[in-house]
């Protein structure tokens, strides 16, 4: 059974090598991923800055959320899930937990600067498009904007 908890700073590399092996189930090239990785790296100051979850499957982590805040805006900066756990429901439950997360902090939308290839991902699970965004890592690549209402949102 997967578990939901909050990591601890000393597991920041781990989490990071998570996004980048997840990144990587895009077909991305080398020259791609090492553009990515400062953009994937979770840092220990994120703790400080932002709400982190990671999602557990009999002791090794497979998945990782991370929500970051702009006055009433969250911002799902990170949602990531092992390859070998892809398909099982980790990336929904993490989705949740990030949904409900920035509903407590107060937030009245939560935005999402998706990968293509996840974008449908998002979609599926309520989000809405808003527009293309520049990319922070490759100049000349926009990616989409999704947009989550958060007073949409069912409570649970």
């Amino acid at each position: 059974m997967t578990a939901l908890r909050t990591p601890e700073p000393d597991e920041a590399e781990i989490l990071t090598q998570l996004c980048l092996r997840s990144k990587a189930v895009w077909g991305y090239d080398a020259a791609f991923m090492t553009a990515c990785r400062s953009a994937l790296t979770v840092a220990v100051a994120d703790w400080q800055q932002s709400d982190i979850q990671v999602a557990v499957d009999d002791g090794k982590i497979v998945g990782v959320a991370q929500v970051m805040y702009h006055g009433d805006a969250a911002e799902l900066d990170k949602l990531f899930v092992d390859p070998d756990a892809l398909g099982g429901g980790i990336g929904r439950r993490l989705f949740g937990w990030s949904v409900e997360t920035a509903l407590n902090r107060g937030a009245k939308v939560m935005t999402i600067d998706a990968d293509p290839g996840a974008a449908d991902f998002y979609r599926r699970l309520g989000a809405v498009d808003d527009g293309m965004v520049a990319s922070t890592v490759v100049p000349g690549r926009f990616l989409p904007r999704l947009k989550l209402d958060l007073a949409n949102v069912p409570p649970r």
